[in-house]
C-alpha cells in the first residue's frame, strides 16, 4: 500500500532515463561496420527505414542483419549489429537501478515502455544487464517493448495497449521519458508526466512528482 501518494504506477522509458544514451558512439559504431550518412538512420527517439522497421517489428533481427549488410555490401554478423546498436548504451548508473528496486519496495508498480530492438535486447532480457546477473524482469512488472508489440512512441495505439492491458488508471500513473514528444502522448490521455534530459541524475527529483 502507497501512503499518501496518489501515484499507484510509474512507467519508464529506457534508454535516456535508466540508462544513459549515446547517439554519437552508436553512430560511430555504425560507421565502423560500414554504413554510410549513419545520422540518416539514426535518432535519440523514434527510428526511420529498416532501423525503424526493425524497432516497430516489421522485420525480424535476422531480416535487419540481412538488409543492413545488401546495404553495407558486406554479410554482417548478429555480433556485429548487436555491437552496433549497443553504442547507444553509453552508461547504466547503479543510482538508477537502486531506485528502481526502492519503488518496487513500496509498492509501485513499474512498467517499461520503450521504443527498442532485438540487439538491445539481447542485452537487455539477460542477466548481463546489470552486471550481477538480473534482467530488466527482475526491476520492472511489465514490459513494453516496441518491437514485440509491433507499435512504437509516440504513437497513442502504444500507449493504450498498456493502459488496458495493465488495467491502471492515467491519473494514479506516472510517465518518466526523455522524449518531449512522447510525453506530450502521455498527457493527452490524463497520465502525469516527467521529463528529464538523458544522463541527468533523476533518482531525487522523481519523488517530488509522487506526492
Amino acid at each position: 500500500m502507497i501512503i499518501g501518494s496518489k501515484i499507484k504506477n510509474i512507467v519508464f522509458d529506457l534508454g535516456g532515463v535508466i540508462m544513459t544514451i549515446d547517439q554519437q558512439q552508436a553512430i560511430k559504431r555504425f560507421a565502423e561496420i560500414g554504413l554510410t550518412e549513419v545520422e540518416k538512420h539514426l535518432d535519440p527517439y523514434t527510428q526511420k527505414g529498416i532501423f525503424g522497421d526493425l524497432e516497430e517489428g516489421k522485420i525480424s533481427a535476422d531480416e535487419f542483419r540481412i538488409e543492413l549488410g545488401n546495404i553495407i555490401g558486406k554479410e554482417l554478423t548478429f555480433k556485429e549489429c548487436e555491437h552496433a546498436w549497443c553504442g547507444y548504451c553509453k552508461e547504466l548508473p547503479q543510482r538508477n537501478l537502486d531506485v528502481l528496486v526502492k519503488l518496487k519496495e513500496k509498492g509501485y508498480n513499474l512498467i517499461l515502455l520503450s521504443n527498442t530492438n532485438p540487439f538491445i535486447m539481447h542485452w537487455g532480457l539477460s542477466e548481463n544487464f546489470d552486471g550481477v546477473g538480473h534482467s530488466l524482469n527482475y526491476y520492472f512488472d511489465a514490459l513494453y517493448l516496441s518491437y514485440k508489440n509491433k507499435m512504437m512512441k509516440p504513437d497513442e495505439k502504444f500507449f493504450y495497449k498498456m493502459l488496458i492491458t495493465e488495467k491502471i488508471q492515467p491519473h494514479e500513473t506516472l510517465f518518466v521519458d526523455d522524449g518531449p514528444r512522447n510525453v506530450a502522448v502521455a498527457s493527452k490521455f490524463g497520465i502525469n508526466t516527467f521529463c528529464p534530459k538523458n544522463g541527468i541524475d533523476w533518482t531525487e527529483d522523481i519523488y517530488n512528482y509522487l506526492t
